[in-house]
């Protein structure tokens, strides 16, 4: 079995490589990565022995076609995925989210792939108050970043129903672990702390996140890759609903620093309250997340902080 993973080099990318490698080692796998300032080359030091890498858009169709040659399936985590960035340039996002998949899934259908994945979000819901989405429920992205990613999916699962295509879709909810460029919520605030600076966090704080760790996605992810149905969405969540405020005080606990860092401030546009998702689906599938959130957000802090290196150079 062949296996493209675009956006293989980022940070849930490169940790599905690292599970797949792990798991199916006797598949082959191929990465196609741009290598923008959130895919390196780093992430995948490693590993690189054991994978064919192609540095390329998926916007380009040529790149596209060679990557995708002598493969069975795709699973596509390329994306522009920062809600900041997205709000000051949205054209980045709908190009790679939107126009990246339509590349994607043109080549797809020219070679007959036997199962294409499509990465989402939960964000393409928006945001609740109350309950949990489940897949049947309305979208309605707040950001040019969930927009470009509802788009993307939706496109993805018109070639179910117009071609044919073997698409299926996942809807995760926040990751967090290792390699996470430090732009996210997390590891910004273990840098910031370990420097004595002020941490900054929107509003009152009291925004809501499923935290879903990146190993346990990675395992959903490829139970969907291998039993997965043509149309399906599977939303992965995890059931860890925890505030920014509250995640900002356990990673200042767990680092001896003062919640005197804390530093609120103007909140960003369009910034949705609350994520949360139903995952009946995938647990019917037989996944379970297995990262308690307390566990997973020490070992990851730990990891920044045992891997300067990795990040130094970022700032």
């Amino acid at each position: 079995m062949r296996h493209l993973i675009t956006g293989g080099a980022g940070f849930i990318g490169c940790n599905f490589v690292r599970h797949m490698l792990a798991e199916h080692p006797d598949d082959e796998i191929v990465v196609l990565d741009k290598l923008t300032y959130a895919g390196r080359m780093e992430n995948l030091e490693e590993v690189i022995d054991r994978i064919t890498f192609i540095k390329g858009d998926i916007c380009d169709k040529e790149i596209v076609s060679t990557a995708m040659e002598g493969c069975d399936k795709v699973v596509n985590f390329a994306a522009e995925s920062h809600v900041d960035r997205s709000i000051t340039t949205p054209e980045d996002f709908v190009r790679t989210d939107v126009i990246g998949v339509f590349t994607l899934l043109e080549e797809a259908r020219r070679r007959d792939i036997e199962r294409f994945v499509q990465i989402s979000t939960d964000e393409v819901y928006g945001s609740t108050v109350s309950g949990s989405f489940s897949e049947e429920d309305i979208l309605d992205p707040s950001s040019p970043y969930s927009a470009s990613k509802a788009g993307g999916e939706l496109l993805a699962r018109s070639y179910v129903k117009t071609y044919g295509l073997k698409v299926t879709v996942t809807r995760s909810s926040n990751n967090y672990g290792p390699f996470q460029y430090p732009e996210k919520l997390i590891p910004v605030l273990v840098i910031k702390a370990l420097n004595n600076e002020p941490l900054p966090i929107y509003g009152k704080g009291t925004n809501v996140r499923d935290w879903l760790h990146v190993e346990d996605n990675c395992r959903a992810v490829d139970l969907v890759l291998q039993k997965g149905k043509p149309g399906d969405i599977v939303n992965i969540g995890s059931g860890n609903e925890v505030s920014n405020i509250d995640v900002t005080k356990m990673i200042l606990k767990h680092m001896n620093k003062p919640e005197s860092l804390i530093t609120f401030v103007a909140d960003r546009p369009g910034h949705d309250f609350r994520y949360s998702l139903e995952w009946g689906r995938i647990k019917e599938m037989g996944w379970e997340p297995k990262v308690k959130f307390e566990n997973g957000l020490r070992q990851t802090v730990d990891w920044y902080l045992e891997n300067k290196e990795w990040w130094k150079t970022l700032l």
